[in-house]
This record gives C-alpha cells, structure tokens and sequence, in this order.
C-alpha cells in the first residue's frame, strides 16, 4: 500500500535517500568489512543486471509532484523534454503523456531494452542507449531536463555544466529523489536489522557514500536561477518477502558475494516475519527544480 501527502518542507521526518544510502536500505549503519570500495562511476550500470526486480520495487514518485512539475515547466505537446537514466520508467509515464517530445538517455541495455517495450509504440518517445557523461547531442536543446534518482551518479560539475549548456534559454532542471525513513515507525524492527547487516553485509565491493550526498542546491553555482525544493510525504507497507525483493535492488546489496548473502537475506525475512511480517516506510519525495535564465 502506497499513499501520498504534500505538506511543508519543515515536517519532513529525517532519513537518507533512496540512492544515498544504496548501502543500508534505509539505514544509517556505519560500514566495516568491505573487501574493496568502488567509487560512484563503478556502480552506474549495476542495476542494468537486475531489470525485472527493478521495475517491480523501485519507488515511484505522487501523482502531486507530477502535476506541479508539468504546470511549473509547462511540459505538453511541443515542448522538448529529456529524461536522464530512466530505468524502466518509474517517472516516466506522466510526461510522456503530455504529449511532449520525450527523449531519454539510458546507460544500460537491459533497461533501455525494457523501456522500448514499454513505449516503444508512442510516437512522441525515442531513447538513446548511450552515457550521458560522453554522449554528444549535436547541438540539440531541451526545454526540460529531469531526473528521477539519476543525476547524483554524474559528477557534480559535468551534472550542472552539461545540462545547463543543454537546456534552451528558460529551461528547466528538475531533480527529483526519494527519502525513506523506516527507523521512526519501527523502532525495534529497525534495531534487529542493524543486527543483520553488522553481521551479514559484507560486499566485495562496497558502494563509496560521499558525506551530505549530491549537492542539488548548488545548481545556481552553475548559472541556474530560481532554485527551489518541494517536498511531498507517503507511505510503503512491505510483508517480508516484499522487503527483501526490495532490498535486492540497492546497488551494492546486488553484488553481496555467498556465504553471506544467503545468511544475509534470509536475516532480514526472520527479522521482519518476527515483527508481524510488516515494515513501513515514511517516504519524503524531493523535487529540485531551477531555471536557465533566458
């Protein structure tokens, strides 16, 4: 069950991000016993592995936050719209149906290939199986940029330069993230997972977490103007099962090597079951939005 509220960016409750804290699933464990740790540019295309289990538990994102993006950007029919790394069209579905000129860029081909299926017949999508980082545009311009849990796996220059030089004159950057806090409703379930990780997650490679995250509000560093954030409150319920086929998708949870991955999963199954087979999520999802000045 998934429901959605906006409300001020004040009441948000504190958590990390979907893609910040990849590692921890939501929480905020300290790492010990990674063999090698890899920076962000090696765990870009590590999702490319598991499409399937991506599109079913990735997050998605409130109709609200749609609706305000398209109205703040005036997204519809002749408008250009760029999406970076899309995945399988968790954010998708609703600007494409504006009838914009949607384009994507996706770096792996599994997900590039499942999102062809999905949108391949509308006539308004096309989508480039490419690197954002190294892909030259030709000197296409976009009205829209958007990101949905993308953009922080770019280096923050090449992020804000590129897109910038990208858009048109007026355009909008819209950067939008999950924030999943399951410590406040579960207390004790919370304490018992921390268990299982101090014991069990031990990646070959650890995913590297740069202190604060991606620096989204230094976008007007980079000449953007009008910088703003908007924030919009939900909910996810998981049974067991749910919460470890969810889990399986952080990126550095992907590659946990046997024994321990086993023992690993198999802990956070009998951690959930022994709470009532139930784990709640309090999602806050951001959306950053910033202009190129005309």
């Amino acid at each position: 069950m998934t429901a959605f509220r906006k409300s001020p960016a004040s009441s948000a409750p504190s958590a990390l991000s979907e893609t910040d804290s990849e590692r921890f699933a939501g929480a905020a464990l300290p790492i010990r016993y990674f063999i090698r740790k890899v920076n962000t540019m090696e765990f870009r295309k590590i999702f490319d592995t598991i499409p399937e289990q991506f599109d079913r538990w990735r997050p998605r994102y409130c109709a609200e936050l749609f609706a305000e993006l398209i109205a703040y950007a005036e997204i519809g029919p002749g408008k250009t719209v760029l999406e970076l790394g899309p995945g399988t069209g968790q954010a998708t579905d609703p600007i494409l149906h504006t009838g914009c000129e949607y384009c994507a860029i996706e770096l792996g081909e599994h997900l590039t290939a499942a999102m062809l299926r999905k949108y391949g017949a509308f006539p308004n999508f096309s989508i480039l199986n490419d690197d954002f980082i190294t892909y030259d545009f030709g000197g296409k311009t976009f009205d829209v940029i958007y990101s949905a849990a993308t953009i922080q796996w770019i280096p923050e220059s090449i992020a804000f330069t590129k897109t910038f030089d990208l858009l048109k004159p007026g355009g909008t950057l819209a950067m939008m993230r999950t924030q999943g806090d399951y410590k406040t409703p579960n207390e004790a379930l919370y304490d018992r997972i921390q268990e299982v990780y101090a014991a069990y997650f031990k990646p070959e490679a650890a995913y590297v977490y740069k202190q604060g995250g991606f620096p989204y509000a230094n976008a007007p560093l980079y000449g953007f103007t009008g910088f703003e954030e908007r924030r919009y409150y939900g909910k996810r319920e998981f049974n067991a099962e749910e919460y470890v086929s969810f889990v399986g998708t952080h990126c550095d949870h992907i590659v946990l090597p046997e024994p321990y991955r086993s023992r690993f999963f198999d802990g956070l199954r009998k951690a959930v079951e022994d709470a009532g087979n139930r784990i709640v999520f309090l999602d806050t999802h951001l959306l950053d939005l910033a202009k190129k000045p005309l």
